[in-house]
């Protein structure tokens, strides 16, 4: 079993924490986060990819986890900000190229960087239930929990909370539904436990609400691009992922789908079926 090491860095002015897992001259995978969510979630496909030859970065999003909250929020908390970290983080780690697994929010953020000031380092880009453009109805959905989180007595009454809105996620085991309200509650003053984050990251959405519309950004991707799709997601509707089919990486041959079967928005990327979609898509040899 591969133990991960937890690190902090110095990145765009702010102290931004991530978990670092396998061997440092090995292959490296950037695996990011959701939007109200933090690196562990990514634990589980960390640890299958370490014990496979991959080294796995997963950050703290800024104002999430264990990373630093925003001094400005509505200037900070959007992706141009989110693909500074994640140039900063390869920089201050000496990563030339690498590849790149997201999920949501960490899939609109490798999609933004591999276009932008990433363009060139990363190699390859998975997006878990992400697309170049999303339902508005799911937005809404997501931003009203997300943006006024409750506040509960116990960190057994907050998993129960989890349990609820996170049900799209797909199967999880109950040791994996504790690990991930453990690994994502903080405490307040008052004594009582909320979700780990700075409820003012959804203001993304009212400050910069463009921010999610990725298609010029999606179209001139020359790199395979591996798309897995909750089959009953409301985020990422099935027109948009046959838009996909037909144009940018999908009209190069470099795309594929994957329809996840039992997730909605997102699938949780903890079961052997989807270890083995995004090991196997992540292996693949490339050259641009």
């Amino acid at each position: 079993m591969i133990t991960p090491a937890s690190r902090y860095a110095r990145l765009a002015g702010y102290e931004i924490h991530y978990m670092d897992w396998g061997a440092e001259d090995a292959p490296t995978v950037i695996a990011w986060h959701g939007l109200a969510r933090t690196g562990r979630d990514m634990d589980d496909l960390a640890a299958h990819l370490a014990q496979r030859g991959f080294r796995v970065l997963c950050p703290d999003t800024l104002g999430r986890g264990l990373s630093q909250w925003s001094r400005a929020p509505d200037e900070e908390y959007c992706l141009a900000v989110y693909t500074r970290l994640a140039e900063e983080l390869l920089d201050h780690l000496g990563l030339e190229k690498v590849r790149w697994i997201g999920t949501s929010m960490g899939g609109a953020i490798g999609m933004a960087a591999a276009g932008t000031r990433l363009a060139g380092r990363i190699t390859h880009l998975a997006l878990n239930d992400m697309a170049p453009a999303l339902n508005p109805a799911a937005i809404a959905r997501i931003c009203a929990y997300a943006g006024a989180p409750p506040a509960f007595d116990t960190v057994t009454e907050l998993e129960a909370f989890f349990r609820r809105v996170y049900a799209p996620y797909g199967w999880l085991s109950d040791a994996q539904w504790r690990r991930l309200a453990e690994s994502s509650t903080r405490r307040l003053p008052d004594g009582r436990v909320t979700p780990h984050y700075d409820p003012a990251m959804v203001r993304q959405f009212i400050v910069h609400p463009h921010d999610y519309d990725l298609w010029p950004v999606y179209e001139r991707l020359e790199i395979p691009v591996l798309c897995l799709h909750g089959v009953e997601s409301d985020l990422v509707l099935p027109a948009t992922v046959a838009r996909m089919k037909h144009c940018g990486p999908g009209t190069r041959g470099l795309l594929q789908v994957i329809e996840v079967p039992d997730c909605g928005h997102a699938p949780a990327l903890n079961v052997p079926e989807q270890y083995r979609w995004v090991q196997d898509f992540l292996g693949q040899e490339h050259r641009a």
